[in-house]
């Protein structure tokens, strides 16, 4: 049985599995390089800035688009429309303005140094060279940042990339900085609540009903919700879980994340100087409620969803959700939101194989990662040369197999079809580098020099740091395909990102499994798909069969909408769209914007995502709350 995305080509260490229905974005042609490196970057830039704005003062989209190259990018969120948009090619980006944009100027940001205009390199190889800076973008509804890049084009400047990033809206600035709250009313105030009192009536929401209800307190609800308290939107989380941090501490038992510090920050509470650069599942857990609790975030644990109906005339929801108080009372609510996050992670129900006889095996457990607790939990025999068989060679599975070795099990991972691999340290040299570092830039700028590419030109870069990566990783991708591991280079050769844009998943972040797998401690069954499920074993398609005490199927996860399918039933589910790969512009497929259903936004993703993405829906929802769009 096939599990997961469709092989659309194959050829050598090229894998093109891409998420069902979505496309395999082209590659970005690389500009010319600039010829003249000792060019006035500053005089440049400002003269096509100029240029710009007083073009948009006169409306004459037209000579906006002529400052493009024939095949120049402008990626857009929320500044000229309320989506998420990438246009390319001068033409093009015409006829998008000519269809009503809400951007009134562009300026350049020169608040620090490393903002302003500068010439550098673009590509990891540093053959191309052009000129680039921060922008400010002032829109009719708030203002944003965003980033600019210019090459030379048959001896004119002109502009390549251009990206354009909502950050407020005007009225509704967020309270932080000088913009704080004051936090007390001094003087004598008659029947006074304390700060404690405060909070309690705001989370319990007796007299009222949240504006947005956030379903799920992982990083992706967490975020969503840190995003509108800043906002001023009255939201609740609510999830099934006895404690904030429960989705990550209850994983298995050696989980560490394999994303350095400095990638995973949250919003608004970045970690402590003193966190460790990798950061275990309970260590994280604990932050988690840290963090909801110093952002004063409003969560029902051991709360589920008992039903749920749309009102098209009303613009909200009938929510019926079921909560076990501390004392395990039962109570029932009914809540009206007129917005609802899905937040429930990126990926939906857990992907476990109909294998043939799966309810015959005899041995001490079959289960899906999601449920495994951990090597050695579920029997008091002495492990040690037990059998473990893992389905799965991507990051649970690697991770599983690692636990079954160290607690002295005989160990057997079944890899049916290829696998990119990086090393940890390969990922924090080269992938993340300067900009997601000990001494890198302010973390808002490292988003957007990474989100300020357009998904072709991204690839394109991936592509050359592919190049780099598989050198810099040759003993590890050598030894294991001497072991009869295969692997791939992520689709075009353009690597794990975004193989992981393109199919969420198919990965592995090597912190240590690889060396299992190359030593020989760790056996391999590779590109066999697994036929049946023996009392003490696995029968596979060509008729070999192997013995185990333990069998955990890490096969992964289906589409997030199938989440969605399942809280919100087969009406809404048909309206909501495939989640997760590229569209035809290069944006992700349904998520972060409008899903096809009003009032139902999906969020998710890996930390860095959640991050930035949160604000993009943040924004969308106070928009729409304040009537400045339509729902």
């Amino acid at each position: 049985m096939t599990i997961g995305p469709i092989p659309v080509t194959v050829a050598g260490k090229t894998t093109r599995q891409i998420a069902p229905g979505s496309v395999n974005t082209p590659i970005a042609r690389w500009p010319s390089t600039a010829k003249n490196t000792a060019v006035d970057a500053d005089a440049i830039s400002s003269k096509i800035i100029d240029s710009l704005n007083q073009s948009l003062e006169r409306n004459d989209n037209v000579s906006v688009a002529q400052l493009f190259c024939s095949e120049g990018y402008w990626r857009d969120h929320l500044c000229l429309t309320w989506d998420l948009r990438t246009i390319k090619g001068n033409n093009k980006i015409a006829a998008f303005l000519d269809d009503g944009h809400n951007l009134k100027k562009i300026e350049i940001d020169r608040s620090e140094p490393n903002r302003g205009p500068r010439l550098c390199a673009f590509n990891p190889h540093e053959t191309v060279k052009g000129i680039q800076f921060f922008v400010i973008a002032t829109t009719k509804n708030g203002s944003g940042r965003g980033l600019m890049n210019l090459v030379e084009d048959a001896g004119q400047w002109k502009i390549w990339t251009c990206f354009t990033s909502l950050d407020e809206l005007t009225g509704f600035e967020e309270p932080i900085g000088p913009n704080r709250a004051k936090g007390v009313q001094h003087g004598a105030i008659a029947s006074r609540k304390n700060w404690l009192d405060r909070r309690r009536d705001e989370v319990e929401f007796e007299n009222s009903s949240p504006d947005v209800l956030v379903i799920g307190a992982g990083q992706a609800g967490l975020t969503i919700h840190a995003r509108l308290k800043m906002l001023g939107v009255p939201t609740l989380i609510v999830d099934a879980c006895d404690e904030v941090g429960d989705n990550w501490r209850n994983r298995y038992h050696q989980l560490v994340l394999h994303d350095p510090i400095w990638y995973d920050q949250m919003p608004y509470l970045e970690f402590p100087k003193f966190w460790p650069i990798y950061t275990p599942k309970d260590k994280l857990a604990g932050y988690f409620k840290a963090y909801a609790e110093m952002l004063e975030l409003n969560i029902w644990t051991k709360t589920t969803i008992e039903s749920t109906k749309w009102d098209d005339s009303k613009g909200q929801w009938t929510i019926v959700v079921k909560r076990k108080h501390a004392n395990g009372s039962i109570e029932s609510r009914v809540l009206h939101p007129k917005h609802v996050v899905q937040a429930t992670g990126h990926s939906g129900k857990k992907n476990e194989p109909n294998f043939k006889g799966w309810e015959n095996f005899k041995g001490d457990v079959i289960c899906h990662s999601s449920e495994f607790k951990g090597a050695g939990k579920y029997s008091s025999r002495n492990q040690k040369g037990k059998k473990a068989i893992v389905v799965g060679s991507c990051n649970s599975a690697m991770d599983i197999c690692q636990a079954f070795y160290e607690e002295g099990y005989d160990v057997t991972m079944v890899q049916r079809t290829s696998t990119a691999i990086i090393g940890a340290d390969t990922i924090k040299n080269l992938l993340l580098g300067k900009l997601y570092c000990e001494d890198g830039p302010p973390i808002d700028d490292a988003d957007l020099l990474v989100w300020g590419w357009p998904a072709e030109v991204l690839k394109a870069a991936h592509q050359q740091l592919t190049k780099i990566q598989i050198e810099q990783d040759k003993p590890i991708l050598d030894g294991l395909e001497k072991a009869g591991f295969k692997v791939d280079y992520g689709p075009d050769d353009c690597g794990i990102l975004i193989k992981y844009f393109q199919r969420g998943g198919g990965y592995y972040f090597d912190v240590g499994s690889c060396h299992l797998i190359i030593d020989g401690k760790v056996k391999v069954k590779q590109g066999q798909e697994v036929d049946e499920v023996l009392p003490h074993g696995l029968r596979f398609a060509d008729g070999s069969e192997l013995e185990a005490d333990e069998i955990v199927v890490a096969t992964g996860y289906q589409n997030m909408r199938t989440a969605t399918r399942q809280i919100f039933g087969d009406e809404v589910g048909d309206r909501v769209g495939d989640v997760w790969g590229f569209d035809n512009e290069g944006e992700m497929r349904t998520i972060w914007k409008r899903s096809g259903q009003p009032g139902l936004w999906l969020h998710g993703g890996n930390f860095a995502m959640c991050r930035y993405f949160s604000r993009m829906v943040a924004l969308q929802i106070k928009a729409q709350l304040e009537g400045m769009t339509a729902l």
